[in-house]
């Protein structure tokens, strides 16, 4: 039976999503399944979202007249990106429910205060200190050591405003590089493995964790997912932990991915908490295809009051990403038949109507009997397709 005391949205009513990414259009894709529709909002015309919604808004996040009227035009309001102006989401929060909570905007936004939230749970970081001139820098690097990395507070994302800091750099420049704005260093993390967890919470405090990811990343970018992570029982069940404990203290609605480091302890491993996404996330598009009830569907359930679905995977899963290359121009997919006819592979294509060297264009999904087997699956796919210049 239903808790009475949790708002409960049925078919036919309205999700308002802030992004209109790719996040946003798998997310709006899920919703259609359980009969929700979504309501985009993004300033930018050419939002891949849009191709897969009745109604959109196109205007600018701190027009408060088109955010008012997009806020009596749905029934809750969420987010595809985590650089939602706090401003946006508190000014909708007076008209309608937001998820999650625009406080944790507030926290994991600003990279220096998502590291002493953490801390204060009692989870290990990287070393950290906070920069806000090339004198903070200098003194920090006495402590922290090289090599680090100097990384902006806010606003960064797949490698944008930071820059890494080895025995010969100059801190002034350093500081420089990242736009002399308030920073926070980080000592390096000699990691064996980056992993994540990608948990769903719900009004009632249940939660729902997906089995342990392990990811590659090149340039910045994330390359590549694989589910099961090679890591042990005891290092599985300390991240699903960190993560649960960190969605229960946000009070958190919604499905966040918690980033994190396995790095070797004597002759063990221990686990660091690199970042918090307080949305759905590129290391859980394996769910898509790869489990019981997608990330998508399950931060859908979560901020609508519904019942969460199983995390469970059908078996060993990859991930791969399907990344542009060369300058920015107007573009069409090449091989698509090719990567269709295994089938075992699923193919998703964002929409995307220009094509840039990194931007984020699709990605594969590949289950197998074993999680290499899986990749090797994805990998062929991917080499299967391309974009060329439309003439």
């Amino acid at each position: 039976m239903a808790d009475p005391n949790i708002p409960q949205l049925r078919p036919g009513a309205t999700i308002g999503i802030l992004g209109g990414g790719q996040l946003g259009r798998m997310l709006a894709m899920a919703a259609a399944r359980l009969g929700l529709h979504c309501h985009i909002y993004c300033p930018d015309k050419e939002s891949p979202a849009f191709d897969v919604v009745r109604r959109i808004s196109q205007a600018e996040y701190g027009d408060g007249n088109a955010l008012a009227k997009f806020a009596d035009a749905v029934d809750v309001i969420t987010y595809e990106f985590e650089n939602v102006p706090v401003e946006t989401a508190g000014f909708l929060a007076r008209r309608r429910p937001v998820w999650p909570d625009p406080n944790v905007l507030a926290t994991t936004q600003d990279r220096l205060s998502e590291k002493q939230f953490v801390t204060s749970l009692g989870f290990q970081t990287a070393a950290f200190a906070e920069i806000n001139n090339a004198e903070d820098l200098t003194r920090a690097l006495e402590k922290i050591g090289r090599p680090s990395v100097l990384k902006t507070r806010r606003f960064g994302y797949d490698g944008k405003g930071q820059t890494k800091i080895v025995a010969a750099t100059d801190p002034a420049l350093a500081f420089s590089e990242v736009g002399a704005e308030p920073s926070i260093l980080e000592a390096f993390v000699p990691f064996e493995r980056e992993i994540s967890v990608i948990a769903a919470r719900g009004h009632d405090g249940r939660i729902a964790s997906f089995d342990v990811t392990e990811n590659e990343h090149g340039d910045h970018i994330l390359r590549r997912s694989l589910v099961p992570a090679a890591v042990n029982v005891a290092v599985a069940a300390e991240a699903r932990r960190i993560a649960e404990r960190i969605a229960d203290a946000l009070k958190y609605v919604g499905v966040l991915a918690v980033e994190m480091f396995v790095v070797p302890n004597g002759a063990g491993h221990k686990v660091l908490v690199n970042e918090i996404a307080p949305r759905v996330h590129n290391s859980g598009h394996w769910t898509l295809g790869g489990a019981a009830t997608s990330q998508f569907e399950q931060h859908v359930r979560a901020i609508c009051g519904l019942p969460l679905g199983a995390p469970a995977p059908h078996g060993p899963t990859a991930m791969v990403n399907l990344l542009g290359s060369g300058s920015d121009r107007a573009a069409q997919l090449l091989g698509l038949e090719d990567a269709l006819r295994d089938p075992g592979a699923h193919v998703h294509v964002y929409g995307k109507r220009r094509v840039f060297e990194r931007r984020k264009m699709g990605h594969l999904t590949a289950i197998a009997p074993d999680a290499e087997s899986a990749l090797e699956r994805g990998r062929a796919a991917r080499a299967a397709l391309s974009w060329v210049c439309e003439t």
